[in-house]
């Protein structure tokens, strides 16, 4: 179920918004004049919302490169390159 907080209480208990952002690890809805107006979150939960549209975003680009008639790498293609990087990294 979504917390929702009036922005009142943003300004005068934002100790106690920020602990529960952290223990709920959600966002909580903020509201103004009896609207929604902001969402508060974790820069930790923050992370993981961008992480996962970043994931998003990459299967989006392999779906269409699989729909486009790309074959890809295989298993041991990708493994290699890795590899290659990872010895690359471990020279410097």
């Amino acid at each position: 179920m979504p917390v929702i907080k009036p922005i009142s209480d943003l300004r005068n208990k934002a100790n106690e918004i920020s602990d529960l952002a952290h223990k709920l690890n959600e966002p909580i809805f903020i509201t103004r004049n009896g609207e929604g107006d902001m969402v508060v979150m974790s820069m930790a939960r923050y992370a993981q919302l961008q992480m996962k549209i970043d994931l998003f975003g990459k299967l989006a680009v392999a779906q269409n490169q699989i729909a486009s008639g790309d074959k890809g790498r295989t298993l041991n293609q990708a493994m290699k390159n890795i590899r290659n990087k990872l010895h690359e990294t471990q020279k410097v």
